[in-house]
């Protein structure tokens, strides 16, 4: 029984082709056919242009641009390193710019020099300043503002390990001076609102008349004097004034009214 088992599979084995011609006899084979009659996929052969206009251009295989610019057929400037055939750049020595850095143009300046600074301005001694005093000094204080952030910056970049503590107490001091101006001139924007106030509810005030010509217009007083006294004060003003006789005549006066003993 075990022969008769084992001789059909043994014809199997010896009938069967070689493993090294599986390939062949799979192309051989015949291809098997799709059943049904819808699919899901696009057709490919459709498809008649690539709406991509980037399609290819890669900034890292630097293939350039897809499509022609108007500057295409322009050569690009190539940078100039010897320093020698460098051009010669003109600075205004009164531009602007120079605003943002100290007084000797450079980009850092040293802690002795940042230290080197007064107190901050008071509220009590800007009272006594008129608005363009007060314009100018908050200005200067904004370019002040300006350098130390134009410092404070470059010392993050270049790192040199001094001037942060000098620069953010001269920072301090002037921000103080500027709140201080603030402060100064809210007071004056009230004072001025309530004078405002005050002047509409006063009858001699005529604000409509703001610009265009005296706007106080004082009534007249109960004790004023009358036209008859006010006249004769005129009169007597215009007469001339009596003349003091003088010591020497004053002392011959004397020993003429004086009589025998």
């Amino acid at each position: 029984m075990s022969r008769l088992l084992i001789k059909p599979c043994s014809t199997i084995f010896r009938e069967a082709p070689p493993v090294f011609l599986a390939p062949f006899l799979a192309l051989a084979l015949p291809a098997a056919t799709q059943a049904s009659k819808f699919s899901s996929s696009a057709v490919l052969c459709l498809r008649t242009r690539d709406n991509n206009r980037n399609r290819g251009v890669s900034a890292i295989r630097r293939t350039g641009l897809k499509h022609p610019v108007s500057m295409s057929k322009e050569p690009l400037p190539q940078p100039v390193l010897d320093p020698a055939r460098r051009s010669q750049v003109k600075v205004d020595e009164n531009h602007g710019l120079w605003a943002f850095f100290n007084k000797e143009k450079k980009f850092l300046t040293t802690p002795e020099v940042e230290s080197a600074h007064g107190r901050p301005w008071s509220v009590e001694e800007l009272r006594h300043k008129s608005f363009e005093d007060l314009h100018c000094l908050w200005w200067i204080c904004a370019k002040e503002r300006n350098r130390l952030a134009t410092e404070k910056y470059e010392r993050e970049r270049v790192k040199p390990g001094y001037g942060e503590y000098e620069g953010d107490e001269r920072n301090k001091t002037v921000r103080t001076t500027q709140r201080a101006i603030k402060h100064a001139l809210t007071e004056r924007w009230y004072a001025f609102e309530e004078a405002r106030k005050l002047a509409r509810e006063d009858p001699e005030i005529d604000m409509r008349k703001a610009g265009e010509g005296n706007v106080y217009n004082p009534e007249a007083f109960e004790d004023a004097p009358s036209e008859e006294e006010a006249s004769e004060r005129q009169s007597q003003l215009q007469q001339p004034p009596l003349t003091m006789p003088s010591v020497k005549q004053q002392a011959e006066h004397s020993t003429t009214n004086l009589g025998p003993a």
